[in-house]
């Protein structure tokens, strides 16, 4: 079974007398680092986040326990140059949190094993043998980014994620927006969020009710876990099992696996949610590697 060490990545820091601070990132067995970039472009946050594919660059702001640091990752195919724009002492709690979210200590070679013997996911492993499952800095926002994402296309849920930033987001270093916190997005009457956001009731409804939920259960900033149950996700009217799955996926689970998705049934030829659930159990216990890389092939990179 894939292991994921608690241990800092390989790392070799190049810190100047002042900020920013310049660190190497190894991933071994490599980072299917187009791949990857292609994922973080899809699910840029206008405001808060950016993402150069010239370049091969993302921006985001990630916190810690002193607040919200801007940080750079250019990743290549061996591993991640980062960039932190903060003092010295932020560096190994960052470093902590880039590794986690870009999976850079999970060992692909058991993965690869697994899924090669499976001879419709031979061909995608084979093309991309470095792909991580890029994971979340905030499941807070993973989780409403996902809602606004609901059956509509990538481009137009970015383009509600940029407007609730613009509208509800607080400044933040580096000319980033903090994305809203759930205890400020549970304040916030529906109708307001439908108006500002461009959202109809119903999804309006949605993103302030799993604000309350996140707000209730004490999530802060920074914090990339789940502290709601699967059940307790599910009890927030507008969140079904999709949702839920999609969360678990981002949130750390080498094994989710969202069955009713629409590219995933398209990439296996059309078939129903329980056909592919059926299907991934020869995948398990990876089935979120197999996801992506089918996500990967059908949407990110065709």
């Amino acid at each position: 079974m894939a292991e994921r060490s608690d241990a800092a990545p390989g790392v070799a820091e190049r810190v100047g007398a002042a900020a920013p601070a310049s660190i190497r990132l190894e991933a071994p067995g490599g980072l299917a680092s187009t791949a990857m970039l292609a994922s973080l472009a899809a699910h840029t946050v206008p405001g808060a986040e950016r993402t150069d594919l010239g370049t091969g660059t993302h921006e985001r702001l990630i916190h810690v326990a002193q607040g919200p640091v801007a940080v750079s990752v250019r990743l290549d195919p061996d591993g991640v140059d980062l960039t932190i724009h903060a003092a010295r002492t932020h560096v190994a709690a960052v470093i902590a949190v880039v590794g986690a979210w870009l999976d850079l200590t999970t060992d692909l070679e058991v993965v690869r094993a697994a899924l090669r013997e499976d001879p419709f996911l031979r061909p995608l492993v084979d093309a991309r043998p470095a792909l991580r499952v890029t994971g979340t800095t905030d499941a807070f926002q993973t989780a409403v980014t996902t809602v606004l994402g609901q059956q509509v296309s990538l481009a137009a849920g970015r383009t509600f994620a940029g407007r609730l930033v613009a509208d509800y987001g607080r400044p933040g270093p580096g000319g980033l927006v903090r994305f809203p916190t759930a205890a400020a997005l549970a304040e916030v009457r529906p109708e307001e969020l439908q108006a500002a956001v461009g959202l109809t009731s119903s999804r309006a409804r949605t993103v302030r009710a799993l604000a309350e939920a996140f707000a209730d259960r004490g999530h802060a900033p920074g914090d990339a876990g789940l502290r709601l149950t699967r059940g307790e996700l599910l009890a927030v009217p507008g969140v079904g099992p999709w949702t839920a799955d999609y969360l678990e996926v981002r949130t750390g689970c080498p094994d989710a696996f969202a069955p009713g998705d629409l590219v995933l049934r398209r990439a296996l030829g059309g078939i129903s949610a329980r056909e592919a659930a059926r299907r991934a159990e020869a995948w398990r216990p990876y089935r979120a590697y197999a996801l992506v890389h089918l996500w990967t092939a059908t949407a990110y990179l065709p």
